[in-house]
């Protein structure tokens, strides 16, 4: 590996500091691909773009992404042409009549969509958008609601996509027996400190128990001036439901829920494999809907059609940042950031460290869980010989993994909760900071209490 001697964190320097300015990810992090492959070699860097494009595009988790998330919106789009979202939202409004229910009945509901994050943040953010609005919660509390119970507790309940990602991780890197991958993931559980603290701190913040706090309190100000998001973005288009040849929609509350009962039971069925969830889920769906008269068929593959193109500006942000992320894996940028600090890591402060350097990369790469392929083989061996506890060690990657998807403004997660929710990326991003930090924190002393 060619050493940068740490010019490998200008690139991540660079997309900062534009993205704040700028509020422009994709340019920012375009900047920052280019910005890297002029390290790497700058009489090639029209080559690099071209060579990397294809790359990215033609890699496995970016198609699953593209085809997952593209699908989720089509399903979500037919939700809503058939008025099925809007028989959610009236049912959420009866029961969820003031500002606080309305925020409180969200957060409960990431915690009952623990599946996978992208279900959680795409279904939760655009069905209670309705709700909100009506009480003038702003589009930056909605989504730090949506983005702050989506990651962490997927985190927290073993049976979730990112269970199984890391379980089977450990078991490749030889931490964990075979088989044995699930057993140890589970005894870390309890010390994911910064996902139990981010999941406790959202119904604090959204009640005003826990204070406002910078872009935050700017939001909530001129939400209640009628200024729901300070952004504008291309969102779900939430007007009613389509009306049929027999007469306006029926859609019940069942036809909500039914489409969200079969994604999360064949996603299980199919061992937590959203892609194939969400594929028998439309197959399902749309004749389930036609049969009902809740929309024609030609409807349907419109809103199918529609739900997709909704997506593509979330995906493109996404497909840059993996593209960056490639950039900095070529310039060594883990690599380096491990290396820089493993001469002070001790017994002591080993947890501590893991979960504050992993938190750095999975930011500056906005990837919470490629990183984690380089890092485990080499922080687990090293927790051994200094006899630090296996389960916290878990519990540091782990909370490292949560607070960069949160902290990261080119994050997929965070990406496609400010989509969901109609707030602008940058907007959700810096408004949801300040907390994801106060959770960062809490965490890390919790690290070295528990190390003690």
């Amino acid at each position: 590996m060619e050493s940068y001697a740490g010019f490998n964190l200008i690139p991540t320097l660079i997309v900062v500091v534009l993205a704040v300015i700028t509020h422009r990810p994709v340019f920012s992090l375009l900047v920052g691909v280019v910005a890297g492959l002029l390290l790497i070699d700058p009489t090639n860097v029209v080559s690099g773009i071209a060579d990397l494009s294809l790359e990215i595009m033609m890699d496995e988790t970016i198609g699953w992404v593209i085809v997952v998330c593209g699908l989720m919106g089509s399903l979500v789009m037919l939700l809503i042409k058939t008025g099925a979202a809007n028989a959610f939202a009236l049912s959420m409004a009866a029961r969820a009549n003031t500002r606080n229910k309305s925020l409180l009945v969200t957060w409960l509901l990431g915690l009952i969509i623990f599946i996978d994050d992208y279900l959680n943040a795409i279904a939760i953010g655009s069905s209670m958008k309705k709700v909100t609005d009506n009480f003038k919660v702003s589009r930056s509390m909605l989504s730090y609601v949506v983005d702050s119970t989506a990651a962490p507790i997927c985190v927290i309940i073993p049976i979730s996509t990112w269970a199984v990602f890391f379980a089977a991780l450990l078991e490749e890197s030889g931490t964990a027996s075979v088989g044995g991958g699930m057993a140890m993931y589970i005894s870390g559980i309890p010390y994911m400190f910064y996902a139990w603290i981010a999941v406790l701190l959202v119904p604090l913040v959204a009640t005003g128990r826990f204070p406002l706090i910078g872009p935050m309190k700017q939001a909530e100000s001129m939400a209640q001036k009628g200024q729901l998001t300070l952004s504008e973005i291309v969102e779900f288009d939430t007007s009613e439901g389509v009306t049929t040849s027999s007469g306006p929609n029926r859609a019940s509350l069942w036809t909500f829920f039914v489409p969200l009962l079969a994604l999360v039971g064949f996603s299980v069925y199919f061992e937590i494999d959203l892609l194939k969830g969400i594929i028998v889920t439309l197959a399902i769906t749309v004749p389930f809907l036609i049969l009902q008269r809740l929309i024609s068929a030609k409807g349907a593959m419109d809103a199918v059609m529609n739900g997709f193109k909704v997506m593509l500006p979330p995906l493109a942000t996404v497909v840059c940042a993996f593209m960056f992320k490639a950039v900095n894996d070529q310039i060594g940028l883990p690599q380096y950031v491990i290396d820089s600090v493993r001469p002070i890591m001790s017994p002591l402060l080993l947890p501590l460290i893991t979960f504050l350097t992993m938190a750095i990369i999975a930011f500056a790469t906005g990837s919470s869980w490629g990183v984690f392929a380089i890092a485990i083989p080499i922080v687990m061996p090293l927790a051994a010989t200094m006899d630090v506890s296996t389960p916290l060690m878990i519990g540091a990657l782990l909370s490292a993994s949560s607070f960069g998807s949160h902290a990261c403004f080119y994050s997929d997660s965070t990406v496609l909760v400010a989509q969901s929710s109609g707030a602008g990326v940058m907007e959700h991003a810096l408004s949801q900071l300040p907390y994801a930090l106060i959770a960062a924190c809490a965490a890390g002393i919790l690290f070295v209490l528990v190390g003690l």
